[in-house]
């Protein structure tokens, strides 16, 4: 049949396979979960994208073992100006999406 280095070959091809189609299913997730946050507080998603921050193995609530993937993301909420946001997404569920602190609209910034 196969050598055993031609089978790990093709085994490790598999894993780094679906590791690169799991995380883009998990990118695009998050593109959807920080467009749609940026949305519902009137405020602009910047480049259209997600970038990874952080990769580790985690459990989800069912005892599961998942990737966590941490991806940092820009928006602005003038147009004039950049601000970074996350989303933490365990397998392809958001756990966590943070838009920052910003002001009031009511507050005048002196900068």
């Amino acid at each position: 049949m196969f050598p055993p280095a031609e089978l790990l070959l093709f085994t490790l091809f598999l894993a780094l396979t679906w590791l690169w189609w799991d995380s883009m299913q998990a990118r695009e997730a998050a593109v959807a979960a920080a467009r749609t946050a940026c949305e519902a507080e009137d405020l602009q998603f910047l480049d259209d994208t997600v970038g990874i921050a952080s990769l580790r193995p985690a459990r989800n609530a069912d005892g599961r073992l998942l990737l966590q993937r941490a991806y940092d993301f820009e928006f602005s909420d003038t147009g004039d100006n950049r601000m970074k946001g996350s989303v933490v997404m365990l397998g392809r569920r958001v756990l966590v999406l943070n838009l920052g602190l910003r002001p009031p609209a009511s507050v005048t910034r002196i900068h």
